[in-house]
């Protein structure tokens, strides 16, 4: 796969940081800024594409009008400027849409949204409906009453888990770095580096946290943390900058293409790897580990030693090596009380002593996924 990924792409998920909608901190919305992501976004809807965008900015965009200069640290006081700055992100971005004839909307997510697997499959449904119709979602965190998500990385991770929601083609960050270099771009003989083949190709990088714009809560960390899952899932990612956007997604060779590393595969396979949030642990025998590793088997209670946490039937639990590796995560069949007298045991004798309910797998392999 090559750049031809960028001009392909029909379904699409940009994503623009905070500090490339407003400048330094304290700086209101930047009109021109706005207008110019949204130009971006109708050009690629005029050759076919369906755009999702992950907009930053909430915060950053109510720091002006509550007379503050820096990010605030406490979340109150973050919660506060979110619930200013939403709406006059919103009716900024609604206005630069109307001026191409394209209708969008607000989506707010939290953390549950990606995590619940319910709430997942809802918004699923709703953003897919939303591109059906010709909608450009603007889709941000909720930050005016979520609590962790406001960490979340600057809507970066955020970015990459709606890529995997909706299928999409190609992720895109748009940040206030042009590229991911190979030093630190103020250094003296930094070299961009256009192309990521493969992520352990950069494993030796110092990466960046957030920019000198002061307004953001990333940093190139969070942006190849995306790329580490985007890339993974089958989707190639694009970093560049608002000011090379329009030229990076033609094709052109600047920003970093960072290549897919996997196939397709499920969107429910996907979400466990990602999305979910393991609830406890089952603590592996070796013969256990090379069965699900080399054979893609189910988990059965015999190659279980032990069996942590506290979670029922069908939350999400790790797998876990003897040495501590989380080798998969799955759906447990059972709850954490009842596995404790399971193990070691083979399902038929379990069926024989506590009933034939019994006789069937811990994790089944359809609800298993290697990491």
């Amino acid at each position: 796969m090559d750049r031809n990924a960028v001009t392909s792409a029909k379904r699409i998920v940009i994503k623009i940081g905070s500090s490339s909608l407003t400048g330094t901190a304290g700086s209101q919305l930047d009109a021109a800024s706005v207008e110019k992501i949204v130009s971006v976004i109708a050009a690629l809807k005029e050759r076919g594409a369906e755009v999702a965008l992950v907009s930053s900015g909430a915060i950053a965009a109510g720091l002006a009008p509550l007379k503050l200069t820096t990010r605030p640290k406490d979340l109150p006081t973050q919660q506060a400027a979110a619930s200013v700055g939403q709406g006059l992100l919103i009716a900024r971005y609604n206005e630069a849409f109307t001026t191409h004839s394209i209708l969008s909307s607000q989506v707010l997510l939290t953390t549950e949204d990606i995590v619940r697997r319910s709430h997942y499959q809802n918004a699923h449904q709703t953003l897919a409906k939303l591109l059906s119709l010709g909608v450009v979602p603007i889709i941000n965190e909720n930050d005016t009453v979520g609590t962790q998500e406001i960490r979340f990385g600057d809507n970066d991770r955020l970015a990459a888990l709606v890529a995997l929601l909706i299928g999409a083609d190609l992720l895109v960050l748009v940040s206030d770095i042009d590229a991911l270099y190979d030093a630190p771009p103020t250094q003296a003989g930094a070299s961009p580096i256009h192309e990521v083949h493969a992520m352990t190709d950069i494993e030796s990088i110092a990466l960046g946290g957030a920019g000198s714009a002061g307004v953001g809560s990333g940093g190139m960390v969070t942006k190849v943390e995306a790329a580490r899952i985007s890339t993974s899932a089958g989707i190639p990612m694009l970093l560049t900058s608002l000011a090379q956007s329009a030229q990076a997604l033609s094709g052109s060779t600047v920003g970093t293409f960072f290549h897919s590393q996997g196939g397709r595969t499920t969107s429910r396979l996907l979400w466990l790897a990602h999305a979910s949030t393991p609830q406890g642990r089952l603590v592996l025998d070796d013969g256990a580990v090379t069965a699900i590793r080399e054979r893609g088997v189910s988990l059965l209670p015999a190659g279980v030693t032990s069996v942590d946490g506290d979670f029922i039937s069908g939350d999400t639990v790790e797998l876990v090596s003897q040495k501590g590796e989380v080798i998969a995560r799955g759906l447990v069949a059972f709850d954490a009380a009842e596995i404790p007298q399971m193990l070691g045991r083979s399902t038929k004798e379990l069926a024989a002593s506590l009933g034939a309910e019994y006789e069937r797998e811990l994790v089944h392999r359809d609800d298993l996924v290697l990491l």
